[in-house]
């Protein structure tokens, strides 16, 4: 990519979408105005809602999506979640909008493995790859290497999509046993928690002055250097974007990932959901 070209990743929930679509394609639109050498890369997400069937839905919504953003394809479209049913339709529908140029690759989201290699097959069969699974996947919640998802992935060539990276903040540090988080995240981060948390939490913080990097710069190293893994931490303002690509153009050493992996390997968050994927 040129020095002249910026890629800017937009990575979307499906809730919400008619107002964040709108306004991303206002984006868009207003950036290209001012920069015509300008890339963006859109990756947007089908909500398998209950009434959504078959995979004709999958294209009306693609291209309901296309529509607000005002393009003619995305780069990636994904399965926000397995649908209760119509998970043949649903694939069916993710190759026909490849093949008719809507987008430039294809993904699912929380699938366990057996439900990925299935799309897998259905879309090899086409001719069409499945190009990525998004999981909860972090430091301290690392369920895809315990249910098979992580090594099928590699296996078959999937990228690992890691959304919540630094598990709901709680791995930047932000949350102390004596400044828990509130609502729903405190039921899971509990003091006690936050308590058995402290030694990894301090040897992060301890790696990461030896690099001049952040908490949150070192567990994105880390998820990176498990390869085949692209964390997607949310930013909410362009100083957090900055601090994430900080999280680029170094590697943490192998003895430091095991060392880090080896720390966190019994603190697991109370109540986190076990059943990720199915």
């Amino acid at each position: 990519m040129g020095n002249l070209q910026t890629s800017v990743c937009i990575w979307q929930f499906s809730f919400g979408a008619i107002n964040s679509e709108t306004l991303l394609g206002r984006f868009i639109k207003e950036r290209k105005v001012k920069d015509p050498e300008v890339e963006v890369a859109v990756a947007t997400k089908y909500a398998a809602l209950p009434w959504r069937l078959g995979r004709q839905s999958v294209l009306t919504a693609l291209k309901d999506s296309l529509n607000r953003l005002g393009l003619s394809s995305v780069e990636l479209y994904q399965l926000h979640w397995p649908g209760i049913w119509g998970n043949e339709g649903y694939i069916d529908g993710l190759g026909d909008a490849v093949e008719q140029g809507l987008v430039k690759a294809v993904g699912v989201s929380n699938y366990d493995e057996s439900k990925l290699r299935n799309a897998y097959k259905k879309l090899k069969e086409r001719g069409v790859p499945l190009a990525a699974n998004q999981v909860n996947y972090s430091l301290i919640y690392r369920q895809p290497e315990e249910n098979g998802v992580k090594a099928a992935c590699d296996e078959l060539g999937v990228t690992l999509i890691a959304y919540s990276p630094m598990a709901q903040g709680v791995l930047t540090g932000k949350y102390t046993p004596e400044n828990p988080p509130s609502g729903p995240r405190g039921k899971i981060y509990t003091p006690e928690f936050l308590t058995k948390l402290q030694p990894l939490l301090k040897r992060i913080k301890e790696i990461g002055q030896s690099y001049s990097k952040t908490n949150t710069q070192v567990i994105l190293n880390w998820l990176l250097a498990q390869e085949n893994v692209l964390p997607i931490p949310g930013a909410k303002n362009s100083q957090q974007a900055e601090e994430f690509a900080g999280a680029l153009g170094w590697r943490l050493t192998s003895e430091e990932i095991n060392e880090l992996r080896s720390l966190a390997q019994d603190i697991i968050p109370l109540g986190f959901a076990q059943t990720i994927g199915k």
